[in-house]
């Protein structure tokens, strides 16, 4: 079936594929000058910013004899010109104007004829619509000017913040009301979106981002979101480019795995057995009280006690109190089912080791990856060098500002690679992809620079360019154990992590710049790093970023089958979980390294905000998933 958009002809611009519409980023930020384009017929669309009403000044009308009996009706047109409501209206007055003649009778009669001339309907004044619209491509929006004497449309459809429109127009130099360097004068609406003003959240001036989180269907409109979510696909697009071009292959790897490579954190468990469990007990009979919420029903007995004790003082309706009565007793008696049912719940809701998950959809525990970094492997030690993006959980409740339940990750694996490769590889990434943003986002980084952080660029720009220094866990120490000039919350001693509060200091006042931090106590990282000839460390390295901390953490994994089964051994974990995984050991074991990138972060740090929940298109927090 052919679209049904009308065909722009002749039009320098390019429209969208699939689509008659041309992104507004084709027509603001052209190569050739916004002026070249005046005079080219367009269909744009977008969604209301700002707007504005001019009233057009009326022009008293033309004074003519009275028309004859004959021509009192006019003719018909047949020409094909379209008529506006106006244009009828203006047509029709003639007409009413010889009727008043003929009812006021002469001269003599003003105040009738006066009277008369006040019953004539009068077409609304026409207006001029200013429309600042914008469709997402770039952060400038488009002045796009409706004369409703021409394109019949109302304020009212049109006006507010947030209204779809679709029309098609000619481009031309801008009026002296606009700003813009080129605005689009419409010839024709195709399409208008309205909205409910008082239920559109951005009907408001300036909605701070914690308010807009509640929002995340309606906060791409924002110019601040929407420019996130392009520096967001920059990077993501930049991420797949660095990892292609240097000969890695992009795997994916399961969502959901048997398998727990951190060891450290909490775990969202899937599973199909609640959902069996309440198909069995409504095999039991169903009552009043299933699905129904214990604080609604406490609710309604308080509200229901306060109308019998009203009714109980007026003494003056005994049915409605009888009635009352008979309603809070129901009330009062489903309350004890729901206390009932509350009690009777089996002890495997809240006890999942006692679950029998030989019952469960896949005959064991499984969960939400934390990590692909154990998967990618598999592929690493096959094909060489390879990469996986997507996103991980972790069932933190922690409230951070640097992490949330989901995000996601660019995970890296090569083959025949030790702990300094994998290091310069996180170097050579974290710098490509600073470089990559400020020659391929440089309107929304401009954006980004003036509305959030002035330095922003600037900071890409150095961090891009200069050279990075590596010291040793223990070297970290002692530089923080010689601070004098700030007390840290956290003892330091050898052998516990350090502290965002330390990473802290040595990235923004130390360094002031990344620095990449290697040789950590084995305590402090998973089971598959490999262990260093000390027996105390292992090869891991964490890349700390100012004001955003570790972006980029990785290590060399533990190739030896003795080491790494010690290892399983020593973190407790069940080996029959990980026979696949000592079986790369056991058949044709290689050194091999990798890495993984807080993709998230990165877009955090390119943007200049600070908290992560503001650069995540649907965020997932402890306690909150709105849609």
């Amino acid at each position: 079936m052919e679209s049904q958009e009308p065909q722009v002809k002749n039009s320098p611009l390019m429209p969208l594929m699939y689509t008659n519409r041309v992104a507004l980023k084709t027509i603001l930020e052209s190569g050739d000058g916004e002026t070249g384009l005046v005079g080219t017929t367009v269909v744009v669309g977008g969604w209301v910013k700002s707007s504005k009403e001019v009233k057009k000044e009326r022009l008293p009308p033309p004074q003519s004899p009275p028309p004859a009996a004959a021509d009192a009706f006019p003719a018909a047109s047949h020409g094909t010109k379209d008529v506006n409501c106006v244009e009828i209206l203006q047509s029709r007055i003639p007409f009413f104007r010889t009727i008043i003649r003929v009812l006021g009778g002469s001269a003599s009669s003003p105040a009738v004829r006066q009277k008369l001339e006040s019953l004539i309907p009068k077409p609304p004044p026409p207006s001029i619509f200013f429309l600042d619209i914008n469709d997402g491509s770039c952060v400038s929006s488009l002045r796009v000017v409706i004369d409703s004497a021409i394109v019949p449309v109302s304020a009212g459809q049109i006006l507010p913040t947030g209204t779809c429109i679709l029309a098609q127009g000619v481009l031309g130099n801008p009026s002296a009301l606009g700003k813009q360097t080129i605005e689009l004068t419409v010839e024709k609406i195709l399409h208008v979106g309205t909205v409910e003003q008082d239920k559109y959240p951005l009907s408001r001036k300036r909605l701070p981002l914690d308010s807009l989180r509640d929002y995340p269907h309606i906060r791409p409109r924002t110019t601040t979101v929407a420019s996130v979510a392009r520096i967001r696909n920059t990077l993501d697009f930049a991420s797949h480019t660095f990892f292609q071009n240097r000969g890695f292959l992009h795997v994916q790897v399961p969502i959901m795995t048997t398998t727990d490579p951190e060891g450290f954190s909490e775990k969202f468990q899937v599973t199909t057995l609640l959902g069996e469990t309440s198909k069995k007990e409504s095999l039991v009979g169903v009552s009043d009280a299933d699905g129904v919420n214990p604080e609604t029903v406490k609710a309604a007995i308080q509200q229901k006690s306060s109308l019998v004790e009203q009714l109980k003082r007026s003494d003056s309706n005994r049915e409605a109190l009888a009635a009352a009565v008979q309603d809070l007793k129901k009330t009062n008696e489903l309350a004890q089912q729901i206390e009932t049912r509350e009690k009777s719940k089996p002890v495997t809701a809240v006890k999942p080791d006692l679950v029998n998950f030989n019952a469960d959809f896949f005959g064991r525990q499984i969960y939400l990856t934390v990590s692909g970094r154990l998967h990618l492997e598999s592929y690493a030690c096959a094909l060489g060098h390879v990469y996986s993006f997507g996103p991980r959980f972790r069932a933190d409740k922690t409230v951070s500002a640097k992490h949330v339940a989901e995000m996601w990750t660019v995970e890296a694996e090569m083959a025949f690679a030790q702990l300094e490769d994998a290091m310069k590889c996180a170097e050579d990434c974290f710098k490509f992809l600073c470089r990559w943003i400020l020659d391929n986002c440089s309107e929304d980084m401009k954006f980004v620079s003036k509305r959030i952080d002035k330095t922003v660029a600037h900071r890409l720009e150095y961090m891009a360019s200069s050279s990075y220094d590596r010291i040793s866990y223990r070297e970290a120490v002692e530089i923080l154990r010689k601070v004098t000039d700030k007390a840290f919350e956290t003892q330091l001693q050898w052998g516990v992590p350090l502290t965002d509060e330390h990473l802290s200091y040595l990235a923004d006042d130390h360094y002031r710049r990344p620095v990449i931090i290697y040789d950590y106590p084995k305590a402090v990282k998973p089971f598959y790093v490999r262990l260093n000839d000390d027996g105390k460390t292992v090869a891991a390295f964490e890349m700390v970023v100012p004001k955003i901390g570790p972006v980029i953490i990785g290590n060399q994994n533990e190739e030896r089958f003795d080491m790494l089964n010690a290892r399983i051994k020593e973190f407790d974990l069940s080996k029959d979980q990980y026979e696949w995984y000592l079986d790369l050991r056991r058949h044709g074991t290689v050194k091999h390294s990798g890495l993984s990138l807080g993709f998230d972060l990165m877009v955090l740090l390119a943007t200049g905000l600070t908290d992560v929940r503001d650069v995540i298109p649907f965020t997932r927090t402890h306690g909150k998933a709105n849609n």
